[in-house]
C-alpha cells in the first residue's frame, strides 16, 4: 500500500499560552505546584486504596484506576508545557506530537468511560441495595473497568492512524500548549473530511453513550428519593454520589467550553482556559473532591500518618 502521509514537516511549534515573558516565571511556578499537587493527591490515594483493605470495594476499585488515569493525564501535556516555558524552545517532533495526541485521547476517552462506569455504580448502590452484590459482581467490574481501557485505546487509535495519513506541508505552528486534535486537523493540508466523519461518528457514539449512562443513572436516582422523600434519604444520596457529580460537571463542562460552543479569533483566550482547566485543573481537584468529602478515605489518611509517626520514632 502506498505511503499516503507526505508530510514535510518534521517538527511542530507549540505556540503555547499567551503570557508575557516578564510573567513566565510566575505561571511556571503556579502550573509546577499543581502538577505536582496532582500527581502526589492521586498517588495518595493510590497508596490508600492498596493499603487499607476496608477500601478495597468496587467503588475504590473504580476510583483507583479514575485516579491513575487522571495522574497520566496530566502528565501527557503539563510536563511539556512546563519545559516550553522554561527553555522557551517550542518545538516538538512529529512523532513526539502524534504520540502526545494519542495518549490525551486515551485518557480523556478512559476517564468518559470511568465516570459513566462509576454512576452506574452509584445507581446500584441506591436504588438496587439489596441486589447490589449480586448485580455487582467482582467479574463484572474488571470486565467493565477492561472494556472501558480497551474502547479508549481503539479509539485513541483509530483517530491517530487517520490523522497520521494527513500531509502538513507548510505552517507548524500550533496555538495550543499541546498537540491537540483539532487544532492539528486544521494546519492539515490534505482532505479531512474522512477524519471528521469519524469524529463526529465514532466520537460521538462513546461520547453519547457514555453522557447517556451518567444522566440515565442520576435520574433514576432522583426518581427513586423523590418517590419517599425524606432528609435522610436526600443526605444519604448526596453523600454517595455528591463527589462524583461534582467531577462530573467539572469533566463535562470543560469539554463542553472546549468542542461544543463556537470558536472564534476571540474566544481562543476562552479556550486556552478551558484547556487549562481540563488538563490541569480538574486532575488536581479529584483527589481533594474524592477525599475531603470521604470518611474512609481521611480515616485511612489518618491511620497513614499514625503509622508514619510510629515509624518516624
Amino acid at each position: 500500500m502506498r505511503r499516503e502521509n507526505q508530510s514535510s514537516v518534521s517538527e511542530f511549534l507549540l505556540l503555547g499560552l499567551p503570557i508575557q515573558p516578564e510573567h513566565q516565571s510566575v505561571f511556571f511556578a503556579l502550573f509546577l505546584g499543581m502538577y505536582l499537587i496532582t500527581v502526589l493527591g492521586n498517588l495518595l490515594i493510590l497508596l490508600l486504596i492498596r493499603l487499607d483493605s476496608r477500601l478495597h470495594t468496587l467503588m475504590y476499585f473504580f476510583l483507583s484506576h479514575l485516579a491513575f488515569s487522571d495522574v497520566s493525564f496530566s502528565s501527557v501535556t503539563v510536563p511539556k508545557m512546563l519545559v516550553n516555558m522554561q527553555t522557551q524552545d517550542q518545538s516538538i517532533p512529529y512523532a513526539g506530537c502524534i504520540a502526545q495526541m494519542y495518549f490525551f485521547l486515551l485518557f480523556v476517552c478512559l476517564d468518559n468511560f470511568l465516570l459513566a462506569v462509576m454512576a452506574y455504580d452509584r445507581y446500584v448502590a441506591i436504588c438496587q441495595p439489596l441486589h447490589y452484590t449480586t448485580i455487582m459482581r467482582g467479574g463484572l467490574c474488571v470486565l467493565l473497568v477492561a472494556g472501558s481501557w480497551f474502547f479508549s485505546c481503539v479509539h485513541a487509535l483509530l483517530h491517530t492512524l487517520l490523522l497520521s495519513r494527513l500531509s502538513f506541508c507548510a505552517d507548524n505552528n500550533i496555538p495550543h500548549f499541546f498537540c491537540e486534535p483539532a487544532a492539528l486537523l486544521k494546519l492539515a493540508c490534505s482532505d479531512i473530511s474522512l477524519n471528521e466523519l469519524v469524529i463526529f461518528t465514532e466520537g460521538g457514539v462513546f461520547a453519547f453513550l457514555a453522557l447517556s449512562a451518567i444522566l440515565g443513572s442520576y435520574i433514576h436516582i432522583g426518581a427513586t428519593i423523590l418517590r419517599v422523600p425524606s432528609i435522610k434519604r436526600i443526605r444519604k444520596a448526596l453523600s454517595t454520589c455528591g463527589s462524583h457529580l461534582f467531577v462530573v460537571f467539572l469533566y463535562y463542562g470543560t469539554v463542553a467550553m472546549i468542542y461544543f460552543f463556537p470558536s472564534t479569533n476571540n474566544s481562543k483566550v476562552k479556550d486556552t482556559i478551558a484547556s487549562l482547566m481540563h488538563t490541569v485543573v480538574t486532575p488536581m481537584l479529584n483527589p481533594f473532591i474524592y477525599s475531603l468529602r470521604n470518611r474512609d478515605m481521611k480515616l485511612a489518611l489518618g491511620i497513614l500518618y499514625k503509622k508514619g509517626i510510629i515509624f518516624a520514632k
